[in-house]
């Protein structure tokens, strides 16, 4: 399978060019035009090129404020460090986003040298991942730019030199532990090196540097040593940043739920009820003081109406049965005998000893018995929905403990732990059901397997995920990441040590599985990350369908503790409510359609009508053109001219290498005498006009001058300018015409599962409409116009058009809103766009709406119209 990557996702270039338009002014090293009096490249002496940098503080400051205004974030007051951060939230493609950035601002600007920061082995391997499977993707984008990538190796520190002297695009990507000390080998002189520091190489050609996760590298030494690069500036990709430096873009979890860009996520709750049947003693906490030391435990207690679960604090020598207020389960051996605050555990009179997050008692073997039983049942579930639309179900299991999935006996020999005996018997028993038999032709023993860390000897380990023992787990992750999507390979339950959270995810992942015998300190983002990339089918494309990317997590908690808790990190996180998003499975229900509505004559009516799928052309004067796309580049705002910032630097030499001492800085405009570039081959490339047709709009617009004042940033300005008004124009011009006999087909009418809420809508007159349910809505509008069609005599019948059902125009596709028939003197077919009385609409729905008015004309007796009400529709 190869993965496809569509590069006009528009989350994503919002998110390229609010980097890229830092640097708005900067001239061309390389490309579409040179300074003639600067060099191409920046020699140092060991024949190294780097990145050059002309543009002033002042120049940048401006840059940065008008893109945190134009995206609705707080100004920066000053740039404080070349410092600036993008928030995406996980899933949304941040690393390609990121790598993207690089082939741009080598296009735009010419820089070269890129050093990615990672903060563990996991997240590196995902990055260099990813820069194997965009290879060619990139390379299709940018005209095959050669670009070279490596990881830097402590064992061949002379690969350095190749990144400073090649004069390609160079991207190294390094762990941040690799660099943060000073005794790391990158940071002694090395004979191989002629003396030098391997760092040195890195530090001359001023990379740009690209720290991915920079929450992970926020103490003194990891910020001294990133800022020990030299950088030109440094660029800082998260989802959940603690220091927000200069952000420039930022899409948060719900802006990023919210556009469903991102699986909708449901919790299916596994919690025990009236479990007082034996002693149960979890050990929450343990507290250090001067005087006496104690722990926080929860047992079960007798209270005035029954027994309740609750947290007592307890120091040596309590006894529960007292603290429990007399429960004869705790009467004997449940005195505390000790408390060791360093190693994190009680030890209590009858010998048993608790660590904390450990609990003893209750029925934790039985709820994960069920949380396994839960996800295979809800993985059957979606195999079978699933399995004509090609794509592969996943299911993540993480587990705190190896030896639970797999253990060795005495002889070293591996054996199966209770949870692959337990999932291997509740998998025979699921899949024997009549409705699941031969869904999944493999081998119980083939469809599951676990990713951990080996020792020495082989033997899967317990790990905390940032050792040596960890590089070949999450190699074979990443490397089996296609291998994995693919329906033929028998793979489909992976279990995975709790430690390998970060760094790696798989699209195709719709259920997680946290089996935890001790207290999870996973987070609730973390646990959901994993699993939150929308899922691709079997020729490697992302389905859109919000039906299909639902992300269920088998939670042994109640659905509110686990909302909650993901509600207070999203708020801590990110400062925004992600209230009412996540759902409770126990409320999910199916859209059901009513048997033989297709047969319905009142539906064929309607249905034969609209029916036919089109295609379009667009038709525009081009005097029309010329006259308005004329005036919007005479109405672009000032082109300033590009600075120059000049500063003199005393170089020494001493034991520790290269030392520079900044004697004194200063920035002038640049005056300079530039090499034009050919404009209208610039402009033609990027709007697709004639050279004719752009000199004219030049020449009208009064601004050619403009161009020897600051021709990057009058080009790009221009292009943007003369493209939007060619939208407008296409749009006004567009003339839709059926495709043949193509139609939308019928079987695309399929039952879907939703999550019952406020605009759910009942039906109670099912001969009106194609549901025998419930209908699922997205504003009050809509509900209240359903509302409307159920009881108005002259609303003979109506539907909402599903969401394949899609116009194609030239800013993308359309899906109207309803489908409905009003009888009075005689029959009148309608398509309805629902607004909200007054709304102001954005520019691109607008513009939607409009295609939608010159789609319709083509039907014959369809009247299209944008209304708030049923009663507008004349």
């Amino acid at each position: 399978m190869k993965l496809h990557f569509d590069p006009n996702q528009q989350f994503q270039l919002d998110a390229i060019n609010s980097i890229i338009g830092i640097f708005e002014g900067q001239p061309l090293n390389r490309g579409d035009f040179d300074f003639s009096i600067t060099h191409a490249s920046y020699l140092f002496q060991e024949g190294g090129i780097g990145n050059r940098l002309t543009l002033g503080e002042e120049q940048i400051l401006e840059n940065v404020k008008a893109i945190q205004e134009r995206n609705e974030l707080v100004v920066s007051t000053k740039l404080d460090g070349m410092n600036f951060s993008v928030e995406m939230e996980t899933g949304t493609g941040k690393t390609y986003v990121y790598l993207r950035t690089i082939h741009e601002l080598n296009k735009k600007c010419g820089f070269k040298k890129f050093v990615i920061v990672v903060p563990s082995i996991a997240i590196r391997e995902g990055v260099l991942k990813n820069l194997e499977i965009t290879f060619e993707h990139f390379q299709n984008l940018y005209d095959r730019t050669p670009v070279n990538f490596a990881v830097y190796d402590s064992r061949r520190v002379s690969n350095l030199r190749n990144f400073a002297v090649s004069n390609t695009i160079q991207i190294l990507v390094i762990n941040i532990d690799s660099f943060a000390k000073d005794e790391n080998i990158i940071n002694k002189p090395n004979d191989k090196l002629t003396g030098k520091r391997p760092v040195e190489f890195i530090q001359a050609t001023c990379p740009i540097v690209i720290v991915d996760e920079p929450q992970n590298m926020e103490t003194e030494i990891r910020r001294n040593a990133i800022a020990n690069l030299n950088s030109l500036c440094t660029l800082r990709y998260s989802a959940t940043h603690t220091s927000r430096y200069n952000m420039v873009y930022s899409l948060d979890p719900v802006k990023a739920y919210d556009l469903g860009l991102v699986k909708q996520i449901e919790v299916d709750s596994i919690v025990t009820e009236n479990d007082f049947n034996e002693a149960f003693v979890r050990l929450e906490k343990l507290i250090a003081a001067k005087t006496k030391t104690s722990a926080k435990i929860k047992i079960d207690v007798n209270t005035k109406d029954s027994v309740k679960r609750k947290t007592v604090t307890a120091k040596i020598g309590d006894d529960l049965y007292d603290l429990s207020n007399k429960r004869e389960i705790y009467k004997n051996g449940y005195i505390i005998n000790g408390i060791d605050v360093a190693d994190g555990f009680i030890e209590l009179s009858n010998g048993e000893t608790v660590f904390a997050g450990d609990t003893l008692g209750g029925l934790s073997d039985e709820v994960m018995k069920v949380q396994i039983k839960k996800t295979v049942e809800e993985h059957f579930s979606k195999e079978r929905r699933f399995k004509d639309k090609g794509i592969k179900v996943l299911s993540l299991f993480f587990i705190d403990r190896v030896a639970n999935y797999r253990a060795y006996d005495a002889d070293g020999n591996p054996v199966k732990g209770k949870f692959a005996l337990w999932f291997e018997d509740i998998y025979r028993e699921v899949s024997g059901k009549d409705s699941y038999k031969g869904l999944i032709p493999f081998e119980t023993h083939e469809i599951h397997n676990g990713y951990f860390s080996q020792d020495k000897k082989g033997k899967w380990s317990d790990t905390k995920g940032n050792t040596l023992a960890d590089d070949d787990t999450f190699r074979l992750i990443m490397k089996d990441k296609e291998r994995l999507l693919d329906v033929n390979e028998p793979l489909r339950f992976i279990f995975s040590h709790s430690a390998l959270r970060e760094g790696w995810d798989n699209p195709n992942v719709f259920q997680i599985c946290t089996l935890n015998e001790t207290h999870s300190e996973l987070k609730k983002r973390q646990e959901i990350g994993r699993g939150l990339r929308l899922s691709v089918n079997q020729e490697g494309f992302r389905i859109q369908d919000n039906n299909i990317n639902r992300l269920t997590v088998i939670a042994n908690e109640a659905y509110e503790d686990f909302a909650r808790q993901l509600q207070t990190e999203i708020e801590e996180d990110c400062g925004v409510s992600f209230k009412g998003r996540i759902k409770n499975k126990q409320e999910r229900a199916t859209v059901k359609y009513r048997k033989g509505f297709e047969l319905d004559e009142k539906f064929k009516e309607i249905w034969d009508k609209i029916k036919h799928q089109t295609t379009y052309k667009v038709d525009y004067d081009t005097s029309d053109l010329i006259r308005k796309a004329s005036k919007a580049l005479n109405q672009m705002p000032e082109i300033k001219k590009a600075v120059i910032k000049a500063t003199k630097t005393a170089i020494k030499f001493d034991d520790a290498g290269i030392v520079a001492d900044i004697k004194t800085s200063y920035v002038t405009a640049f005056d300079g005498v530039f090499g034009i570039p050919d404009v209208l081959f610039y402009i033609q490339e990027r709007t697709g006009l004639t050279r004719s047709t752009i000199l004219e709009i030049l020449l009208k617009s009064g601004r050619t001058g403009d161009v020897m004042i600051n021709p990057q940033l009058f080009l790009d300005n221009a292009v943007s300018a003369v493209n939007d008004v060619l939208i407008d124009l296409m749009i006004d011009g567009i003339k839709y015409e059926k495709i043949g006999a193509k139609e939308y087909e019928m079987r695309l009418f399929e039952e879907y599962d939703i999550h019952v809420n406020d605009l759910t809508f009942t039906i109670s007159k099912q001969d009106k409409t194609i549901y025998s349910n419930l209908v699922p809505l997205d504003s009050n509008v809509e509900y209240d116009f359903a509302g409307e069609c159920e009881t108005r005599d002259d609303i003979e019948y109506y539907f909402k058009l599903p969401s394949w059902f899609k116009i194609q125009t030239p800013i993308g596709t359309y899906n109207p809103d309803w489908a409905l028939t009003k009888k009075n003197e005689r029959t009148v077919y309608f398509v309805a766009e629902t607004k909200s009385a007054g709304q102001e609409l954005k520019t691109s729905e607008r513009r939607k709406i409009k295609c939608g008015h010159a789609h319709f004309n083509e039907f014959e007796d369809v009247e299209y119209r944008q209304v708030s009400t049923v009663g507008e529709l004349n």
